[in-house]
């Protein structure tokens, strides 16, 4: 089996890579974040001026045409340097409904736009009771508002991420069925300056931005709807796929770097009078840190694979690698802390940092034990 990367590959992973060396360092980075919006618009542009932003899109679409591997190589790059800019949330989550189910009209509108870095966008559907089942939606669009062609949307939706800044959300709502159906929800397209919408911002622990929205008998017209009514949970759950494999690929950048800095940080702190990367005891911990990225990479890379090739496969390979990443994320961050000591949570330090996002992607889209108990079932949903 051959896991090298193609020439395309490359040349991504090494723009990237080259990107954050030369001009994303920490204190860039911790600049961009403490921003009103949490990013660097001129970054953004930047990244869809390098294509950056279109990677995984159909060449239809305007895309690259590229598929998992290449999101994964794009994802783990931005792990190691810490990126804050909405990747996710407008080319893995909207971009991917987007590219999936909208019509020509949308994708001339919104899809463009927002690869070329000129619209912000995000997906809603997580709500404050739904826990980590996606089809659990409580949201509604119902007909109404004085025009049989009119919808009219309700709901909340929590931990949108990217929703501070967004001009386009897309909002999963259930026009039939009972919550937890997966028959009955339908996307829509809705500008966040419409009508009924109240976002509250917020910053998150991993230094990011997410919001609350509050849609109060919004309005919208079937020219807003993205693919079929009451079939949006096969577009919807495919999207999240892709995000929770994006975020693994970020958590072995992430953990790359930890161990990276931490059995530096090993060689030049001394006590006793010699170094501390000579105590037998921490060089175990330190192969077992190494051993939990080279095992999550490794992991990582058949997760790809398997996406790539779809099927149920897919899914209990998704399962796999967020469940592995769960709970080698959390060993090599705690280790990574504790041998840098007490000011390895500082504000100051990088390595903090780095805990707090692998802290956040461990719960991201399912925790380790959630994940572990989809691949316990009977049937994998």
């Amino acid at each position: 089996m051959d896991l090298s990367l193609n020439d395309v590959q490359l040349m991504f992973a090494s723009s990237v890579e080259k990107f954050i060396e030369n001009d994303y360092d920490f204190e860039t980075r911790q600049k961009y974040a403490d921003s009103e919006r949490g990013y660097s618009d001129t970054v953004w542009r930047t990244f869809a001026e390098l294509g950056w932003t279109c990677v995984t899109l159909r060449e239809g679409d305007g895309g690259f045409g590229g598929g998992p591997i290449d999101l994964t190589v794009v994802m783990e790059r931005f792990g190691r340097g810490l990126v804050v800019e909405p990747y996710l949330a407008n080319v893995v989550l909207a971009g991917g409904v987007l590219t999936r189910a909208a019509n020509a009209a949308q994708k001339s509108d919104w899809l463009l736009a927002a690869i070329g870095g000129d619209l912000q966008t995000t997906l809603a559907f997580v709500e404050p009771s739904s826990g980590y089942q996606i089809s659990d939606i409580t949201s509604t669009a119902v007909r109404g508002g004085g025009d049989d062609q009119a919808w009219q949307l309700s709901g909340t939706k929590t931990h949108v991420i990217n929703g501070g800044s967004a001009e386009l959300i897309i909002v999963a709502a259930r026009t039939s069925g009972e919550r937890t159906d997966k028959h009955g929800i339908t996307l829509f397209g809705i500008p966040a300056t419409a009508s009924g919408i109240s976002i509250r911002s917020y910053p998150t622990i991993d230094g990011l931005r997410a919001a609350e929205i509050g849609l109060s008998d919004v309005l919208a017209n079937d020219s807003q709807v993205i693919g079929e009514i009451d079939l949006g949970y096969e577009v919807l759950n495919a999207a999240v796929a892709d995000a929770t494999l994006a975020v693994c690929a970020e958590a072995v950048g992430i953990m790359t770097v930890l161990t990276e800095k931490t059995i530096e940080f090993s060689k030049g702190r001394v006590q006793f009078g010699v170094p501390i990367s000579s105590f037998q005891a921490l060089q175990h911990r330190m192969v077992e840190m190494y051993t939990a990225c080279e095992q999550s990479r490794s992991l990582l890379m058949w997760a790809a694979m398997m996406v790539h090739q779809g099927g149920n496969a897919a899914e209990q390979a998704i399962h796999s690698i967020k469940y592995q990443v769960g709970i080698a994320g959390k060993r090599v961050g705690e280790e990574a802390v504790q041998i840098h000591g007490g000011m390895g949570v500082t504000w100051e330090m990088d390595v903090s940092h780095y805990f707090k996002r692998l802290t956040a992607i461990g719960l991201m889209f399912g925790s380790a034990d959630w994940h572990l108990g989809q691949l316990a079932a009977p049937s994998v949903e």
